[in-house]
């Protein structure tokens, strides 16, 4: 039976889930693939602390050139994360002839173009699908079952670490930062969690997704992005009297020959899937000419869910490698000469209804004052409330509005930011409840 060796760069938690995978299961995936799969090589600068699992000796080394320059090893995994040794890791192993695959969405968001292309000369496949959506086969479905449709939509709740915290912020009224630590204590955020909480993670991932679903390159740069550090508990509070979830959503809208490109905090409605995704969980909807509205569901990350998925990858290629074949599709799914180049809808532009929170004096005539300016500027307002008044010198006025553009929104806060009647900086969320 033919054997296809593989070699394993990082052997963290995820490349620690891998090899537990590959071992374990090794039995079914022989059985499913026809050939045996084997974790020939693992590559660690740290190859002595326990990881609960036996490798076979011989099998650890410190040194990643025995894997990249290794003729015996037929596939590789990038498991290192970040930009470099990333980059010099894959590159060169692609340059050596060999096939990768990795779970690096930030990697691939920034130097996707320049690896892909590598690839292409040198006749080998790329493979990624734990870098969106950890166990969640989206990317597959989008490549393979749903290749024939046109995509309108997509959006994501795309990190585990945001919208945990959000979920716990929901149900406990609880406020940011004491959220954060406790997340942070039980192992769901990073000691330094700028990445995941300012967005930054799930744009890389939106950046992969729109260039599957809508045949353009987008550089993680050019998509809008916000977090959630911003979010407090009367955010959350208001949220549910007007019927809504608070998520950090990666939104991508296909409008002509531009398509919008963005990351913020979200408000969508109690009643649609989208807001029952909870916890650490992720879920990617998409909208097909075809197949309509579609949702994917699963664990976004961790150890068994991320292996699932980079074991899927080696799979895969593993069978072209049986069938005597190669690149069978493309890594963003369209060919080369296919891929457009879409501009992206500049932010100011973009059309949306609107939750604005102004921390104002209690004063007679302020909210007068507030609607005038957002008269002027073109917005207008569906629904109001106003909590706060006790002992307390400053009330909150809330303001849900109609569609309104984003730049006539930031003019008028910008505006309204500059009266002495406003206590503290006014809040924007925008809101999404047509997602047909």
């Amino acid at each position: 039976m033919k054997q296809i060796n593989v070699g394993l760069i990082g052997f963290g938690t995820i490349g620690t889930g891998v090899a537990k995978m590959l071992m374990q299961n090794s039995r079914v995936i022989t059985d499913k693939l026809g050939a045996n799969l084997v974790l020939r090589k693992i590559a660690d600068l740290d190859i002595t602390t326990d990881r609960g699992i036996q490798v076979p000796d011989g099998v650890l080394t410190t040194n990643v050139n025995e894997i990249i320059n290794n003729p015996e090893i037929d596939i590789v995994i990038e498991l290192v994360g970040g930009y470099e040794p990333a980059r010099s890791f894959v590159l060169k192993a692609i340059a050596n002839g060999k096939h990768v695959v990795t779970a690096n969405k930030a990697l691939l968001a920034v130097h996707g173009e320049e690896i892909y292309a590598a690839a292409k000369d040198r006749g080998v496949e790329v493979l990624y699908e734990a870098a969106v959506g950890g166990g969640i086969p989206v990317l597959s479905a989008i490549k393979g079952n749903m290749a024939g449709n046109n995509f309108s939509t997509v959006l994501g709740i795309l990190n585990g670490t945001c919208n945990y915290i959000l979920t716990k912020m929901t149900r406990e009224g609880a406020d940011f930062a004491a959220t954060l630590k406790m997340a942070q204590e039980l192992g769901y955020a990073e000691a330094d969690p700028t990445f995941d909480i300012e967005g930054i993670d799930t744009a890389h991932k939106l950046s992969i997704l729109l260039s599957l679903c809508f045949g353009t390159r987008v550089e993680f740069k050019e998509i809008s992005t916000e977090g959630i550090s911003a979010i407090s508990a009367i955010d959350i509070a208001f949220a549910r009297d007007f019927g809504y979830k608070i998520k950090l959503l990666a939104i991508g809208k296909r409008d002509g020959d531009r398509i919008e490109a963005r990351v913020h905090p979200t408000m969508i409605p109690v009643n649609y899937p989208l807001a029952d995704v909870d916890g650490a969980f992720n879920a990617i909807r998409l909208t097909g000419d075809f197949v309509g509205p579609v949702m994917f569901y699963g664990r976004g990350a961790g150890m068994d869910a991320t292996a699932s998925a980079i074991v899927g990858d080696l799979v895969s290629i593993s069978r072209n490698i049986v069938a005597g074949i190669s690149r069978r599709s493309a890594p963003l799914g369209y060919l080369d000469n296919s891929i457009k180049q879409l501009a992206i809808k500049p932010m100011h532009e973009i059309v949306s209804k609107y939750y604005l929170r102004f921390t104002v004096v209690d004063r007679p005539g302020v909210l007068a004052k507030i609607a005038g300016v957002l008269g002027t500027h073109g917005i207008s307002i569906e629904s109001m409330f106003q909590k706060g008044r006790s002992q307390e010198e400053s009330v909150s006025i809330v303001i849900k509005t109609h569609d309104a553009r984003e730049g006539n929104v930031r003019a008028a806060l910008a505006e309204i930011d500059g009266f002495d009647i406003v206590m503290e900086k006014s809040n924007l969320i925008r809101i999404e409840d047509n997602l047909e």
